[in-house]
């Protein structure tokens, strides 16, 4: 789950920009998506690239693997 590190909750996030780069059509090669959260201003990018180390963050986002702790 990606959040807002401010808020620590994904509740507020929007995709404000996302692009998905294909290679040969078909396999999905990189992920980017820009957030901003509505309730603090904040704002980060997700990044996902086949070729690196999977998904990387900047910003004030974060990637958790725990629910949400406010819905």
């Amino acid at each position: 789950m990606i959040e807002c590190t401010n808020c620590e909750t994904a509740q507020f996030l929007q995709i404000t920009k996302s692009r998905v780069y294909f290679q040969d059509g078909e396999m999905i090669r990189e992920i980017s998506e820009r957030y901003e959260c509505t309730l603090c201003d904040g704002t980060g990018t997700y990044t996902y690239t086949e070729d690196e180390d999977g998904a990387s963050v900047s910003g004030d986002v974060q990637v958790t693997k725990e629910r949400p702790r406010f819905a």
